[in-house]
């Protein structure tokens, strides 16, 4: 058995990442990536871009953001501080989830991570005070590609657990979902 457990999320393409760290009396060692053991996801699963994402405040919301065609990405996720409600929305007209989404709590104990594929939008709230998140990208940012969708857009009724405390004026700014705004992502 590897040291990774792939469990496809109720949004068709998405996947939780279970790993297992080691440790001793020196500390932990916990595998972020594997090709050979990702591979049931996307066997050519290849990252060219690693960011590193940190909230201060506990009630933050942050996101929900994605990149336009043709600079569409995926993600694989990880908290390495605190705690996060981490959520992912199925923009990809014409799938079975088209406009659902799910929440995967994310915090430094758990060893989980998400993979979000392309077509989704992604956003989190932080649980905890000093949050870092690990992001793995599939694609190159594109200031010119990115666009999101409101964090409190009634048609989605996303459930964040917290009061928010703190959403960027960005992030307040984007739009809310409609059949049209949708179309954008093949």
């Amino acid at each position: 058995m590897g040291l990774m457990q792939l469990q496809e999320a109720p949004l068709r393409g998405a996947w939780i990442v279970g790993t297992q760290g080691r440790g001793d009396a020196r500390g932990r060692l916990t595998r972020v990536f594997c090709s050979d053991e990702l591979a049931p996801i996307r066997p050519d699963l290849r990252f060219v871009q690693t960011n590193l994402s940190r909230t201060a405040l506990k009630g933050t919301v942050r996101g929900m953001h994605f990149q336009r065609a043709p600079a569409l990405d995926a993600k694989l996720i990880r908290c390495l501080r605190g705690a996060v409600h981490d959520v992912m929305v199925d923009l990809r007209e014409g799938s079975p989830s088209f406009g659902h989404w799910h929440s995967v709590r994310l915090c430094e104990d758990n060893d989980t991570q998400v993979f979000i594929p392309e077509g989704f939008a992604h956003g989190f709230q932080a649980l905890t005070d000093d949050v870092e998140l690990l992001y793995q990208h599939t694609g190159h940012y594109r200031p010119e590609h990115e666009a999101g969708v409101r964090h409190d857009d009634p048609t989605l009724a996303i459930a964040w657990p917290l009061p928010i405390t703190l959403v960027s004026d960005r992030d307040r700014q984007h739009s809310l979902i409609d059949s049209h705004f949708l179309k954008v992502i093949p």
